[in-house]
């Protein structure tokens, strides 16, 4: 069983859903990192956009809706990673269900370490972008074991460099450096210990709150670090790749 599974990432598409996508920023710096690189192109994506394993599509909001049309799909059996969006195209995960060169814009975020066969899907993604065409894929680097069994990889930017060497232009970013990292860990044992699993170990929550400044301030020292790009980008929070076709 997975004793600290992720929270689903949801659209901002109520002032309820604001509250939690953006107030979940101040302590998930994956989600934080990504939505900072994805704000900066995807407002400005027009034409028909491709959303790959898009779960509840939260990002779909940053498109622009008079130019663009969007298209996400994810797994048949979505269910499992808690997802249950009704607006997208099921798809069995290693074919894409549109035409060659269909899309002008590709979406993909923290997808390709649930997939086996990663190189299938990359493959697929290049043959349904239009020539030309931009995607952005993110994926994470220190992330712990999660979605159980369904987690296989985490990949390095030698390995990124040949898995997209198809594309005519690759660029691979590190999202976040070290210091948010070690943030990222004091938070997770942090909150593991607040709410465990087994109901022994309750009796060590009020241990677990004397030490609530530590987190408080590695977060604090995180979001500084973020802002002024502070720390060691060979072991990030992740990489967000773009390619061209």
């Amino acid at each position: 069983m997975e004793n600290f599974r992720p929270v689903k990432n949801t659209p901002p598409s109520s002032l309820i859903g604001k509250i939690i996508f953006f107030g979940r920023m101040v302590l998930d710096f994956q989600i934080l990192t990504i939505f900072h690189d994805l704000k900066k192109t995807v407002p400005g994506f027009c034409g028909d956009v491709l959303d790959v394993g898009c779960g509840q599509s939260p990002y779909r909001f940053l498109l622009n809706p008079e130019s663009t049309n969007y298209f996400g799909i994810d797994i048949v059996d979505a269910d499992k990673f808690d997802y249950t969006n009704k607006e997208i195209t099921p798809f069995n995960g290693r074919e894409i269900p549109f035409q060659d060169e269909k899309f002008d814009f590709l979406i993909c975020t923290e997808v390709l370490e649930h997939v086996y066969e990663f190189q299938v899907i990359i493959n697929e993604m290049r043959r349904v972008l239009k020539y030309n065409g931009i995607g952005i894929i993110t994926i994470p680097w220190s992330a712990r074991y999660h979605y159980i069994p369904y987690d296989f990889f985490r990949y390095t930017r030698s390995s990124l460099e040949k898995m997209f060497s198809e594309f005519s232009s690759v660029q691979i970013k590190p999202r976040g450096s070290d210091i948010p990292v070690i943030a990222n860990k004091l938070i997770i044992l942090w909150m593991r210990n607040l709410f465990p699993k087994i109901w022994w170990k309750l009796v060590f929550v009020p241990f677990w709150l004397l030490f609530l400044p530590i987190p408080a301030f590695a977060v604090l020292t995180a979001h500084i670090c973020l802002f002024l790009d502070w720390g060691s980008n060979d072991d990030p929070l992740g990489f967000t790749i773009t390619v061209k076709k």
